[in-house]
């Protein structure tokens, strides 16, 4: 065994920081696996289910977030495309459809080759996440639900107020 085998051997698994995280924010939780982390978070306009995966072999802490909005068949297109306008203002993650279960997602991965996670970027990873979701949750559905473009839905959801009436 060389140094670097005996380093890798001995540093912390990421995902018993984020499920340390998930205790102490008393959020619900499930260790499927040593790889493995699901933790659900209630959000302002939708509950996210959270997934860590650690990618051992590129040594990669991977997230995905997923929220309660199937988008059906006839609405993927424009979804799509609202995805396609979203990506181009993201500046760490993307947004993704799984097309063939019709589910959104915010995903992100942290490279850590050679070095380990501390709680503060487990803590952003999910930041990032959750926030991405509750920033860009009413475009979808203004999208699905409402039957408005991705540029309506986009105008309608960056529109901020300043100041107080």
């Amino acid at each position: 065994m060389t140094y670097t085998d005996f380093e890798a051997d001995t540093r912390i698994n990421p995902l018993d920081l984020v499920e340390r995280m998930a205790a102490l924010n008393e959020w619900s939780f499930e260790r499927s696996a040593e790889d493995e982390i699901t933790i659900s978070v209630e959000g302002r306009w939708t509950d996210c289910h959270v997934s860590f995966q650690w990618m051992d072999e590129v040594e990669a802490l991977h997230i995905a977030c997923a929220f309660d909005l199937k988008v059906p068949e006839k609405r993927k297109n424009e979804v799509l495309r609202l995805l396609s306008l979203i990506n181009e203002q993201m500046w760490v993650g993307h947004f993704d459809l799984w097309s063939k279960e019709g589910v959104i997602m915010f995903r992100h991965a942290l490279l850590l080759a050679g070095a380990e996670a501390t709680d503060r970027q487990c803590e952003v990873l999910m930041e990032v996440a959750v926030e991405a979701v509750e920033r860009y949750f009413p475009a979808f559905q203004f999208v699905v639900w409402a039957g408005k473009s991705a540029r309506e839905a986009m105008d309608a959801t960056l529109f901020e107020t300043i100041g107080e009436a």
